[in-house]
């Protein structure tokens, strides 16, 4: 196998300060970041879109092999298919599969087995993750670490969506086959996660949870 060619990193050292600097500036854009449930239906440009998802492209992943596709649905009529499959296995989730622990804990963020978000954000993205590879003459290759290389890539779509100025939701309800069956979506991807993004609908309110400290989180040696 050719080996990669190799070329110089651009990097420019920033001063200590401008690191602590862009450290805090960052936490505390993230830290405004929220998963909204109530979107505005305003159309947010399919260029936007693009850019959220090469710069979610960016991540690093086993190998170099990123085995990841983004399905991004703007179709109503598509939309309203995911939605309706949706809250088929989330009422079921909610009536029978969930344990008694798993529905307190859910119980103060107030969610349910209904999913209007899936229909009325402008924008879905359905990641999915590819198991194995198949070239254009049906072989099969090997991909690596593929689950943990998907979920970095999910964390840089979520940041690039926030630090784009939209709003979105990790939602995964499960099982999620339904998803790479109306997507059409070949048998090497499996579902990972789905996305809605698009605008806060007007008055849109949030729970008001707390992010646990840094030293219930962290370890210092």
């Amino acid at each position: 196998m050719e080996k990669y060619h190799h070329i110089p990193l651009e990097y420019r050292k920033p001063s200590a300060q401008e690191i602590l600097d862009n450290s805090t500036n960052l936490f505390n854009d993230l830290n405004k970041r929220r998963s909204v449930r109530e979107f505005s239906n305003e159309p947010v440009d399919k260029q936007i879109i693009e850019n959220i998802i090469k710069a979610a492209s960016t991540a690093p992943s086993g190998a170099n092999k990123q085995p990841w596709h983004f399905c991004a649905v703007s179709s109503q009529e598509l939309k309203d298919k995911i939605r309706k499959a949706a809250e088929e296995e989330e009422k079921l989730n909610y009536s029978k599969r969930m344990n008694e622990e798993w529905l307190e804990d859910l119980a103060p963020l107030g969610t349910d087995w209904q999913k209007p978000f899936l229909s009325i954000a402008p924008w879905l993205i359905i990641m999915t993750k590819k198991v194995y590879d198949i070239d254009e003459n049906q072989e099969r290759s090997q991909n690596y670490y593929v689950n943990e290389s998907v979920g970095i890539a999910c964390g840089f779509l979520l940041s690039a969506i926030h630090q784009a100025g939209l709003v979105s939701l990790t939602h995964t309800p499960s099982p999620m086959n339904f998803l790479t069956k109306l997507l059409g979506r070949p048998e090497n991807e499996k579902a990972y996660m789905l996305i809605p993004i698009g605008y806060p609908a007007k008055d849109t309110t949030v729970p008001d949870i707390k992010r646990k400290e840094l030293e219930k989180i962290s370890s210092f040696y």
